[in-house]
């Protein structure tokens, strides 16, 4: 059985032009003839990424660029025999996971929505941080999902903008921002924009990848990591033009089965070695503020995908140490049963979910009339607006990601009341970003 694999390659010549091509959205030629070595098939369409030097306590943006990058990660199919073969191949090739990655929706426990989009607003007390001109403008929102479909969110009563010029897709998906079928997508980018109205969405449909072995409303890590690619180069480049980048990520990898065995060198799930791992490290140290879903399987009621396993359910990307990651609650502020509970996988940062965010509520209607907006899928959204929101008065070029997610973690409301510190149900607590902005002086 073959399986897809993101393979690392040592940096040429050859490699750096076909990464400038690509990046600069000119004609780029694919590989002529897809190369096999030991077994593997590379993908000819997919681009030579730059990825990053990693020491063990930095990744070393200096080196995250074309004409810097010690490696190159590439995209293949191989048979899942001869992983180790390749690995051991002594051509400095490196094979690693390409799991696939679906959203955090359609959670097993409740659907009746619990409140709605104003009881949201009320909690996290938007009309004060209106008063102080908080509302996202100027920053942009990437909603790394499905795709958004900008008429059903003008229809919800949104006005959203739309930055299509920087909006990215696949090269298999066609490319209409903001023109995609009403879903998950959608329903995040509304979520956002409840704190965050002014911000302008970036869309990148990473979830319709065509990947073979992939479906619609899936894709693979490698999608992932493409994206994320181009995003970075767009973000660090002269033309970026926004006071602060937020990107959403309301998906992950269900279950262990779709990655790596435990202990294999190019697994995902534990591996901060892993390319798309430090890709999300890249980005997130040069300035973007990244935000990861929990994920759906809390121990009270866990959704099917997560095939019964509850235990160090958060891992990957979603337990980055530079990344804020989301658990949920309703508009009540009693957390959610679905909801992933720390500690994240070994391996990765322990202390996650960072702290929790409103869902389960009527919002989107994404998924029909009366349709709650559910999930940690929605949790991290809702945060994400309100990082946007304090990033509209507070640019990263004035504080990090990393200053900026400890602060709102410190001014979160302590669950349960009132013990304070964090805690594998809530986190640090729920947030609350009108504390956020005072203690900054917004």
């Amino acid at each position: 059985m073959r399986v897809s694999v993101i393979v690392t390659i040592p940096a040429k010549a050859l490699v750096r032009e076909r990464s400038h091509l690509a990046f600069s959205r000119e004609r780029y030629d694919p590989i002529a003839t897809p190369t096999k070595k030991g077994g593997l098939l590379v993908d000819p369409a997919f681009p030579p990424l730059p990825i990053a030097a990693r020491t063990p306590a930095k990744v070393r943006l200096a080196a995250s660029h074309i004409e810097r990058a010690p490696v190159f990660a590439v995209r293949g199919t191989i048979e899942a025999d001869r992983i180790d073969d390749v690995r051991s191949s002594g051509r400095g090739v490196q094979i690693f996971a390409d799991p696939q990655i679906g959203m955090f929706k359609d959670p097993y426990c409740g659907v009746e929505a619990v409140g709605t989009h104003e009881d949201v607003a009320r909690q996290l007390k938007l009309d004060q941080l209106r008063e102080k001109g908080l509302d996202g403008k100027g920053v942009a929102l990437a909603v790394m999902d499905t795709g958004i479909n900008v008429k059903h969110l003008k229809a919800q009563g949104m006005a959203p903008k739309l930055d299509k010029k920087i909006s990215w897709a696949p090269s298999n998906i066609r490319n209409t921002p903001g023109d995609y079928a009403v879903d998950h997508g959608t329903m995040c980018a509304y979520d956002a924009l409840i704190a965050a109205p002014g911000c302008s969405l970036l869309d990148f449909p990473i979830l319709q990848s065509q990947t073979p072995g992939g479906s619609v409303m899936s894709g693979f890590l490698s999608d992932a990591l493409l994206a994320f690619s181009y995003l970075h180069q767009q973000f660090t480049g002269p033309d970026w033009k926004y006071k602060a980048l937020v990107i959403n990520n309301s998906w992950g990898m269900y279950h262990p089965s779709w990655d790596f065995p435990p202990g294999h060198p190019g697994r995902y799930a534990d591996n901060p070695n892993h390319p798309f791992n430090i890709m999300v490290g890249t980005i997130a140290r040069a300035g973007a503020d990244v935000l990861f879903a929990a994920g759906n399987c809390g121990a009270d009621c866990p959704s099917g995908q997560c095939q019964g396993v509850t235990r160090h359910s958060i891992s990957g990307a979603n337990a980055h140490p530079d990344v804020l990651t989301l658990a949920a609650c309703d508009t009540d502020g009693v957390r959610l049963g679905y909801s992933s509970q720390g500690p994240a996988i070994p391996g990765m940062a322990r202390e996650k979910p960072d702290l929790t965010s409103y869902s389960h509520f009527l919002g989107s209607q994404a998924f029909g009339e009366g349709s709650p907006d559910t999930g940690t899928s929605t949790a991290s959204p809702v945060a994400a607006g309100c990082v946007a929101a304090i990033r509209s008065g507070l640019p990263s070029s004035k504080v990090s990601p990393r200053d900026l997610f400890d602060r709102i973690k410190a001014e979160a409301q302590k669950k349960p009341w009132p013990k304070s510190g964090w805690n594998n149900d809530y986190g640090a607590g729920i947030i609350d970003p009108l504390p956020v902005a005072e203690h900054f002086g917004l």
